[in-house]
């Protein structure tokens, strides 16, 4: 079967098996009772032959370790552990409190050290935080990997005037970013949707001191509105219904890698006072905390809208305007690239044809004339899927203006496109969004990937212009 054919609801949800190693039979019982409840599966071993056993036959999640045991040190067994599974996560514990075991415990790799008598309810916080740390570890990682496939095989191409100039803009600003001890000025890249803002901003990443570190992309008009704050800065356990646990915010999963702001027009204005402050002074609060987090993530932004004329309006912070704005890159659009268009479509048309195993023997004259006449407002985003489909679906080697299906569209975009050269972005952007919900039947989905944003940032669009 297909993964991708089965859904969330049919794929089992994994208990986190956790060994109690604990010679003391009525704390562990307790212990085990407490987790359990919690939806842990736990196994108890009362001494290091047991634990030893245990751990071969059935790997635990997590290991509750005990310091002193009938046959031996806990020491002895959290060597064993980390020799053999080193990113297995060991939480000690002693009656004994014994400064020398501490030290001890956490040079050998123990996640953390808990002194006896322990509180049940502060060992599940404990537990919580090793496999919240745990997932978020590996978030990253596969973040990182994603990020780093996607920048070598998603070039930045383009010969015309204005992608050379960003080309060599990218190159000045890599050499300030040499330093990993040094956070970089603040990138502020502008643009229309879809023309390449994520990927320059991936460029950036890929050529400073920080290309092995993570790379979060945040997408500020895709944010739930009742849990930005939430989502970027973090919350306290306890700080608002269902908060649960303690968790940590994008900002701070950046850790001193990049954080991609991406959209940043959509960001709420009272939540724009708060990025502010992080940009100022570098650091952070979670929600329902007073404690100040440091933040080391390089920041930047993005943006299709005119947040300039925005700030003048107030309906963007000028001050937070100013501290992004430190070095700014536009982006142009697709119909600015002539000479590009034919080189991002063979590129594009050989990619697909690669990672399918189909055949392409080019795109035809006719073909070729249509994409050129095309005023593409998706920009190169458009085109990408544009030429995607057109590879699945051709039956033959060469791509044709039938299976591209730009005859009409584009004779009736270009002249569109006449008719919007004296309008303000703004008005440009309301004709755009009516034109795509006319030709879509005011279906937000399919208008919204027309126009190549997401649902959230059109259903916004529509609410401002009262559609």
């Amino acid at each position: 079967m297909n993964d991708s054919l089965i859904t969330s609801a049919e794929v089992p949800i994994l208990e986190k098996r956790i060994l109690l190693v604990e010679d003391e039979a009525l704390f562990a019982k307790a212990v085990k009772r407490h987790l359990d409840r919690a939806g842990y599966k736990v196994v108890v071993a009362g001494d290091l032959k047991t634990a030893r056993d245990e751990f071969k036959n059935n790997e635990p999640d997590l290991v509750l370790l005990d310091m002193r045991l009938p046959d031996g040190t806990g020491l002895d067994l959290l060597s064993e552990i980390k020799s053999s599974k080193m990113h297995l996560s060991v939480l000690v514990m002693s009656a004994y409190g014994e400064l020398e075991d501490a030290v001890s415990a956490m040079k050998s790799g123990a996640s953390d050290y808990l002194k006896k008598p322990i509180d049940l309810g502060e060992l599940l916080i404990n537990v919580e935080k090793v496999f919240d740390k745990n997932e978020l570890t590996q978030k990253l990682n596969y973040s990182a990997k994603r990020e780093q496939h996607a920048t070598e095989t998603v070039a930045f191409l383009g010969e015309c005037k204005k992608i050379r100039g960003i080309r060599e803009q990218v190159e000045r600003i890599s050499k300030l970013t040499q330093s990993d001890s040094i956070v970089p000025p603040t990138i502020l890249i502008l643009g229309e949707t879809g023309s390449g803002k994520d990927v320059v901003a991936r460029l950036l990443h890929a050529s400073s001191a920080r290309c092995q570190k993570p790379f979060v992309h945040v997408d500020c008009a895709s944010l739930p509105k009742d849990l930005i704050e939430s989502e970027l800065f973090g919350h306290a356990k306890g700080a608002f219904t269902n908060a649960h646990v303690a968790r940590t915010g994008l900002i701070e999963a950046a850790e001193d890698g990049v954080l991609f702001l991406d959209e940043i027009g959509e960001l709420p204005l009272d939540l724009q006072s708060k990025l502010l402050a992080v940009l100022e002074r570098r650091t952070l609060r979670r929600v329902g905390t007073t404690q100040e987090r440091p933040v080391a993530a390089w920041i930047i932004a993005a943006t299709n809208r005119d947040i300039a004329t925005l700030a003048e309006r107030g309906e963007f912070r000028q001050d937070l305007y100013y501290r992004l704005n430190v070095i700014s890159l536009t982006m142009p659009t697709l119909r600015e690239r002539d000479d590009d268009i034919l080189l991002l479509a063979n590129h594009f048309a050989l990619q697909t044809s690669r990672r399918y195993g189909l055949k392409f023997d080019g795109i035809t004259d006719a073909a070729s004339d249509v994409l050129q006449h095309y005023a593409w407002p998706g920009n190169v985003r458009e085109m990408k899927h544009l030429i995607e489909r057109a590879v699945l679906l051709n039956g033959s080697g060469q791509l044709d203006t039938d299976i591209l299906d730009l005859d009409k569209k584009s004779n009736v975009t270009a002249n569109e496109h006449e008719m919007t050269e004296d309008l303000t972005l703004g008005d440009a952007e309301l004709q755009l969004i009516k034109q795509a919900l006319e030709r879509t039947n005011r279906n937000v989905s399919k208008a919204s990937r027309e126009l190549g944003i997401t649902r959230m940032a059109l259903r916004y669009r529509i609410k401002k212009y009262n559609l």
